[in-house]
């Protein structure tokens, strides 16, 4: 059976930390293959979002990941970064060819939509609120993007030990910020947040 109307949910990670690049996911969820638990990835433990990721991975219609980079933030400042990596994300996203012809419906996490413009399929469009918490296929976007940007930080923090990008994940925490006033900053830190440039200042 193929179902008349899909979802497309779209969510963000890392928007507030001080380091490492903003990632974006977007979501086809399969409504035959439900995934039980789904919810808010901030909500959950990262023992939680790790075993769910690879779920939805397996089970979801299709799915992508992209991101933007600590350049591209300090360049055109962290919204416009998001909704880069939200458009790169969506751009990325492959519809299995027996789904083409449904309508699709996208939903985004906030207040405000990315750039839809040439994307490779036509969509409805909405942001919503807290959607994240109230959407399952928005969860699953948030829920994806969560855990791929851990995943970098961790390899980051093998890069810049120093750092402790494994434990905060790039935000201010105490300890991050004592690093920082200890070590300097790296080439991953987002130049155009405030602490950074009081830092470099």
């Amino acid at each position: 059976m193929v179902e008349s109307r899909l979802i497309i949910g779209v969510d963000e990670a890392g928007r507030g930390p001080l380091a490492g690049p903003v990632m974006a996911a977007a979501v086809i969820l399969n409504p035959l293959r439900p995934i039980d638990g789904l919810n808010d990835s901030k909500k959950l433990s990262e023992k939680q979002r790790d075993e769910l990721a690879p779920i939805i991975c397996q089970r979801a219609l299709a799915w992508s990941v992209a991101s933007a980079s600590v350049a591209e933030i300090d360049s055109i400042n962290i919204l416009q970064a998001t909704f880069l990596a939200m458009r790169r994300a969506l751009l990325a996203l492959q519809i299995p060819i027996q789904h083409q012809s449904v309508s699709l419906h996208l939903q985004v996490d906030g207040n405000k939509l990315p750039d839809l413009q040439a994307l490779p399929f036509q969509c409805t469009a909405e942001a919503v609120v807290g959607g994240d918490a109230l959407i399952s296929q928005i969860s699953a976007a948030s829920i994806l993007a969560k855990v791929t940007r851990d995943g970098f930080m961790h390899e980051l923090h093998q890069r810049y030990p120093v750092y402790g990008f494994a434990k905060h994940k790039g935000y201010g925490t105490a300890g991050h910020l004592q690093a920082l006033r200890q070590h300097g900053i790296c080439s991953e830190h987002r130049r155009s947040f405030a602490p950074i440039r009081a830092l470099i200042a």
